[in-house]
């Protein structure tokens, strides 16, 4: 083997150093949700002080993480975890009332209990919802890290640094994407592959509002892509499946997208089929 090709990969492997180790960070999130809701879990806690022992573990553990890497924050590290943990009741109220908007949305879904157990969207607005408070806290890569650890497993990919109001409602949810930017109103429902994306733009202007914004009481039907920092969808709007929407609408709008059909005549369609492979 090429000595210079070994060299340049022992270089690239030593440059990695305090960088966190993805199955740590994978491991801490799902240890996360398995206290959080035992639905993820293959235990139950039989008392409080156990709770309050795994609570402290995964602060320990957290810290643990952080001591791994070389991130320059303000905060120390038993700090950084204190302000994360201390953030997780106000988690675990916004993903019960998710849980709730998926109930009262989903006419196929019969309880919070299933909706937790089985749903992909409600598994990925959970690390969402974990990831944004680290996000907020500055911690450098760990909320991507998990974001993408849930999109990787549902097809959901949300970004941390997005904005999302209560009662979140995803139905099916594969091939949603929400950019860095967006914000999200309360009561919001969308359907699988909507985009909520931004327009090309220079990487100098990578920290503006790049997303649209989603007000209040809006649903997005399927593959609906919606683009643009300075669109906002009005709230109570309806947003068909497969529209292509680069300007704001003002509140209670309906907007659908309307296929045409061509039927060609004999002579075209006789054109059409003349092709080789």
């Amino acid at each position: 083997m090429d000595a210079a090709f070994i060299s340049a990969l022992y270089a690239s492997h030593q440059a990695t150093e305090g960088i966190p180790r993805r199955t740590m960070v994978f491991s801490f999130a799902e240890e996360l949700l398995y206290t959080l809701f035992p639905h993820f879990s293959e235990r139950a806690y039989l008392s409080e002080k156990q709770i309050e022992d795994q609570l402290r573990k995964l602060s320990q553990d957290f810290i643990q993480i952080l001591k791994t890497t070389n991130f320059q924050t303000i905060l120390s590290d038993q700090v950084l975890a204190e302000k994360f943990l201390s953030h997780l009741p106000v988690i675990y109220t916004s993903l019960r009332k998710d849980a709730e908007a998926i109930v009262r949305e989903d006419p196929a879904a019969k309880n919070t209990d299933e909706v937790i157990l089985t749903y992909p969207g409600f598994f990925a607005i959970a690390i969402y919802r974990m990831a944004n408070i680290l996000y907020k806290l500055e911690v450098p890569y760990i909320p991507r890290m998990l974001t993408e650890y849930a999109h990787q497993k549902t097809g959901i990919d949300i970004h941390p640094g997005a904005q999302i109001g209560a009662y979140f409602c995803i139905d099916h949810g594969t091939g949603i994407v929400i950019g860095q930017t967006t914000v999200i109103g309360n009561h919001v429902k969308l359907y699988q592959g909507v985009t909520l994306g931004a327009v090309s733009v220079e990487k100098a202007l990578s920290n503006v509002k790049r997303h649209p914004t989603i007000e209040d009481h809006v649903v997005i039907y399927a593959n609906a892509t919606i683009l643009g920092g300075h669109v906002t969808v009005g709230a109570h709007s309806v947003i068909g499946g497969n529209v292509w929407l680069t300007e704001s609408v003002q509140p209670y709008s309906k907007v659908y997208h309307k296929s045409q059909i061509k039927v060609s005549g004999q002579k075209e369609v006789e054109q059409f089929l003349e092709f080789y492979i």
